[in-house]
């Protein structure tokens, strides 16, 4: 019985302090008094009561698990992912600015090898498009109130959340499919091995001062750093993809609230990862590597890039006979 009176006085008390608010009490009504800090300590160390909701919560007034979760996105997943994205091309910039490019020793042969298949091009596409956008409008979606929004009109940051939100539930499928079939269909040449070891012992053969310029370790059809690339985004890639159905379609899964808000964690932080090894994956590719693109526009490479950076790979596709040339 005594639980009820504490539970009945703790809701008249909170519906009288609302009902000063609102009528304008005098001063001393809005005062706060003693019983008042009280209540709300026990709210906050979770003091349950009765309704005949029958949800996971459904006794506890407020949710302090929901406030910690909230306070770990504003507090350290937000500004993790603003360092992933820009803090990463921030260092490379810098990076290249130093150090330079990785050239080509003897130029282009102008003798293009086929590498990918048109399927294989497609595919990589299908997953790196869906994943910048998504990576795009992520970043709007979890720090954007921080970053972004203090600096726009409302009217302006409440169009762009809504757009960013639509495009995000729309490159995910995609992201997914690609993942998918990039994860299935590659993995045979991304497995270790041990020349790897080497690969990272030089950087590469990336860094172009002291006693690492113009060491080329071995490397088969993938090096180390993609091989690297390919199981971070293979499993990140996993949890994302899980995390984010659950949250993309809450009721077909029927989550509870517990489990929807470890997803959402865990969501972040696997694009936090994913952002990051983006960022490397795209400079290599697009900048460091000369003539390295070339590969995944139209799924061949340059005979000199091959032997520079893929030696083994290229070495083994001579020997079996499967090297095939541009026509």
């Amino acid at each position: 019985m005594n639980k009820w009176f504490k539970h009945i006085g703790l809701a008249i008390a909170l519906l009288f302090s609302a009902v000063c608010l609102a009528n304008g009490g005098d001063e001393q009504a809005l005062q706060p008094q003693a019983s008042d800090a009280q209540i709300w300590a026990q709210l906050k160390d979770g003091a349950t009561g009765y309704t005949t909701s029958q949800s996971e919560f459904h006794a506890q007034p407020i949710n302090t698990y929901d406030l910690r979760v909230l306070k770990l996105r504003s507090d350290w997943l937000a500004p993790a992912l603003m360092a992933a994205l820009f803090g990463m091309i921030i260092i490379f910039v810098l990076f290249i600015k130093v150090n330079g490019i990785s050239k080509l020793h003897h130029g282009f042969s102008g003798k293009l090898v086929h590498r990918w298949s048109k399927f294989d091009v497609s595919i990589h596409w299908l997953g790196a498009i869906p994943c910048l956008m998504l990576i795009l409008t992520g970043l709007t979606l979890l720090a954007g109130r921080f970053f972004f929004q203090p600096w726009l009109g409302e009217g302006i940051w409440e169009a762009i959340v809504y757009g960013a939100k639509q495009i995000h539930d729309v490159m995910a499928i995609p992201f997914m499919l690609g993942w998918a079939l990039m994860t299935v269909l590659w993995t045979k040449n991304q497995l270790p091995k041990m020349y790897d070891v080497k690969w990272f012992l030089v950087v590469g053969g990336y860094i172009n001062f002291g006693p690492f310029k113009g060491k080329h370790p071995d490397a088969g059809f993938a090096n180390a750093g993609e091989k690297m690339w390919f199981w971070a985004f293979a499993l990140f890639g996993l949890v994302i993809s899980a995390s984010g159905m659950l949250l993309l379609f809450p009721n077909l899964f029927e989550p509870s609230r517990t489990l929807s808000l470890i997803a959402l964690v865990l969501h972040s932080v696997s694009a936090i990862v994913i952002c990051a090894f983006s960022i490397v994956h795209i400079f290599m590719a697009t900048v460091m590597s000369e003539g390295g693109m070339e590969c995944m526009v139209s799924g061949y490479c340059d005979e000199n890039w091959a032997s520079q950076h893929h030696n083994l790979w290229f070495d083994e596709i001579k020997a079996n006979g499967t090297l095939k040339y541009k026509e």
